[in-house]
């Protein structure tokens, strides 16, 4: 081979190395601040749940790096989701709670925050709503289908192997019995039970009276209001400045955002493969999991 031939490919090789290297610093600047920046500042700190509730480990990851910031005395939870999953919703909850009872923590409600987005918001010290805001919706739903009619008609049987009566039970591929009917609902009306109290627990009312409107409802920000599901009206710029005000900071607060979690391409890859692995899964057992989520 050429010394021509050899200079080309090493300095193909080392312009590669150096564009690799370029994109990831530029990936760093746009992915967020680092978090040495962030250390020395005074502030709010921001944490923001959008749709849907799925996993709730980026929002427990967020405020519990908060509540270690001495210079961080009080946090804005921007709700923006029609709920979610039910262990995730609560998992979140948990952690507001356990935020509230050390640092002060307020929600703002956007747009949408209702039923998982309301399970979350119930613990905080206080909850801000826009008037328009679609909010409230306590209710469990656990939605299945059922496709037994549409095998029969392309003629393909399936068979199903268990240990007991229940264990397929949901199963879109053989008829939904009463005693299945019964089962489920018994867990939906315990999960149902858990969120009226957790509610009523966070907004320090009686459990009777959330019970009267957790009926799957959803209500205004004006309503909730009414109903003291919600402290008071206003914007995020209305929580933040609150938020300041419970921080003992004097003028508009600075809004600090948690530094980004740092990617791991590996983890990125093996998150991929598990989320479509748990898709299948999902619709090969009827897609069967419990929600806190609006209609």
């Amino acid at each position: 081979m050429s010394k021509k031939v050899m200079l080309i490919i090493t300095g193909g090789a080392v312009f590669m190395v150096a564009l690799f290297v370029v994109s990831v610093l530029i990936a760093r600047v746009l992915l967020g601040t680092t978090e040495s920046s962030l250390a020395d500042k005074q502030g709010v700190g921001l944490v923001e749940v959008k749709g849907m509730i799925i996993d709730s480990r980026e929002t427990v990851r967020q405020l519990r790096y908060f509540l270690k910031k001495d210079t961080i005395k009080a946090v804005v939870l921007r709700v923006d989701s029609p709920g979610g999953v039910v262990a995730p919703s609560q998992e979140i909850s948990d952690e507001v709670r356990k935020f509230a009872a050390k640092k002060k923590i307020i929600v703002s409600m956007g747009s949408l925050a209702a039923s998982g987005g309301y399970y979350i918001s119930a613990p905080a010290t206080l909850i801000y709503a826009n008037p328009g805001t679609i909010t409230a919706s306590i209710g469990v739903i656990l939605k299945l289908s059922n496709i037994e009619a549409l095998m029969d008609k392309i003629g393909i049987k399936s068979y199903t192997l268990k240990t007991g009566k229940f264990k397929d039970s949901g199963s879109p591929l053989r008829k939904f019995s009463e005693d299945d009917r019964a089962m489920l609902q018994a867990v939906i009306d315990n999960t149902h039970e858990q969120f009226v109290r957790a509610v009523a627990s966070g907004r320090k009312l009686p459990v009777e009276e959330i019970r009267k409107i957790a009926d799957g409802r959803i209500l205004s920000g004006e309503q909730a209001k009414e109903l003291k599901l919600v402290d008071r009206l206003g914007t995020l710029q209305d929580a933040i400045e609150q938020a300041g005000k419970l921080a003992g900071i004097s003028g508009e607060p600075e809004v600090i955002q948690a530094p980004k979690k740092k990617l791991d391409y590996l983890d990125l890859l093996v998150d991929g493969m598990e989320e479509k692995f748990s898709g299948t899964l999902r619709s090969a057992t009827g897609g069967m999991r419990l929600m806190y989520e609006a209609e």
